[in-house]
């Protein structure tokens, strides 16, 4: 069985609180309550493992969304769309997540459409990845296209959109809940309405909805002196645990949470911060534990690159990025894999993400992957793994920041909710 040792600290003041709750019942049951779910937050803020903890919501039998980790069997899935994606205009935060090289790319194209040719070819090889999962089984939902050109005001800033395309950043389902994250980047504060026609529909069959506070963007959130200079500048403030968004209010992407079930796995990252965090962390207690994890990072945004857990007791491990928590997992049994280096070439624009997309990959099953077609060197990795490799070229669409596992967000598995480190 996989085990993990888990911090306790903070279970003293527990203790205390639940002891003069028997004592004082009656009496001062309403302060003991308080006192005790503060002492609760308090512990799950020093990441507090509860082993005993049960769920208590069963999904109900005829709701459509169900998922509990990253491997069980897929039956329905959201596939991103790159319909009228435009270049985000060169904000602070937008220039702290790109490449030095693309800066120009983003003054110049801020607002504007991608290459147009280069926009035709990604569809294509979307719809194509779509027909394959559908020809896997797979029931296949697309968001609404958006026109994101149009620009927008709110009381705090001014933007253009950006896309539907990775819904991975903006939806993470947990159990027959759909949480809607709520992003760092100001192009992207109205993605969510791609995506409310699908989500209404999945609440209507039963699922949960939740919306998490969705941040003003204020100009406070972002550190607009952050210096960035070159990699050796972004590692050293990166180890600082120094980020372009600051702790003025919770901020965080989808694909910064990683799922193992009752487990799942954090990094703060330039789109998330501790109060986003933390407000996953209460939220999703007492039934799952959220664990923060970091890694050797000079540019961390988006986990699934970097950290992806592929199977119960199986994860891919980035070996420019290592883990700076990698025993925790090795103590628990788990195996841990360094994938190869990827193989796309330097010529290719990568506006908006790094050559490990290629470790992006999506889980079928324990035994079935969706890889990148040209990434023949991770292909025979999954294959002494025992895993068959579904082959898909999505080279184009990679361009726009995500690989399989961002262009998706799986909607339900066939599978219950099991805890992997106990």
């Amino acid at each position: 069985m996989l085990r993990v040792r888990c911090l306790r600290g903070g279970s003293r003041g527990a203790e205390a609180a639940h002891y003069i709750g028997s004592r004082l019942r009656g009496v001062f049951t309403g302060w003991v309550q308080r006192t005790f779910q503060s002492t609760q937050a308090a512990a799950a803020s020093q990441n507090t493992c509860a082993a005993d903890d049960k769920a208590t919501s069963p999904v109900p039998k005829d709701c459509l969304v169900c998922s509990y980790n990253e491997w069980d069997p897929l039956e329905e899935v959201i596939v991103g769309r790159a319909e009228n994606a435009c270049v985000p205009p060169f904000s602070v935060e937008v220039k702290a997540n790109t490449y030095e090289k693309y800066w120009g790319f983003y003054q110049k194209f801020g607002g504007q459409s991608f290459p147009k040719d280069h926009l035709k070819k990604a569809i294509a090889e979307i719809e194509e990845m779509c027909n394959i999962l559908k020809g896997e089984g797979v029931i296949v939902k697309r968001p609404d296209p958006i026109d994101w050109s149009v620009k927008y005001k709110t009381p705090d800033f001014e933007s253009t959109g950006m896309y539907a395309a990775m819904p991975r950043d903006i939806l993470l389902v947990v159990g027959n809940e759909i949480i809607e994250a709520p992003m760092a980047w100001r192009a992207r504060f109205f993605e969510y309405r791609a995506y409310r026609r699908l989500i209404k529909d999945y609440f209507n069959s039963g699922a949960k909805w939740t919306t998490a506070p969705k941040p003003t963007m204020a100009d406070e959130l972002y550190d607009q002196n952050y210096p960035i200079h070159s990699v050796e500048d972004r590692h050293k403030l990166a180890a600082q645990g120094k980020f372009v968004t600051t702790e003025f209010e919770p901020c965080f992407d989808a694909a910064d949470f990683i799922r193992a079930g009752r487990d799942i796995f954090v990094q703060r990252s330039q789109v998330t911060n501790y109060m986003g965090i933390e407000w996953m962390r209460r939220h999703l207690a007492p039934d799952y534990r959220v664990h923060i994890i970091s890694f050797k990072d000079p540019n961390p945004m988006h986990i699934d690159a970097t950290f992806n857990i592929i199977g119960p007791g199986l994860v891919l491990s980035n070996p420019d990025r290592p883990c700076h928590q990698i025993e925790l997992f090795k103590k628990a049994g788990w195996t841990v894999i360094q994938p190869p280096v990827p193989l796309i070439p330097d010529d290719h624009p990568l506006w908006m993400s790094s050559k490990w997309l290629s470790m992006n990959v999506l889980m079928l099953d324990e035994k079935r992957v969706m890889v990148d077609a040209n990434e023949t060197s991770i292909q025979k990795m999954f294959e002494k793994l025992g895993i068959s490799t579904i082959k898909v070229n999505i080279r184009h669409a990679n361009s726009l920041g995500g690989g399989f596992h961002c262009w998706t967000c799986d909607i339900r598995r066939r599978g219950t909710l099991q805890s992997y480190f106990d």
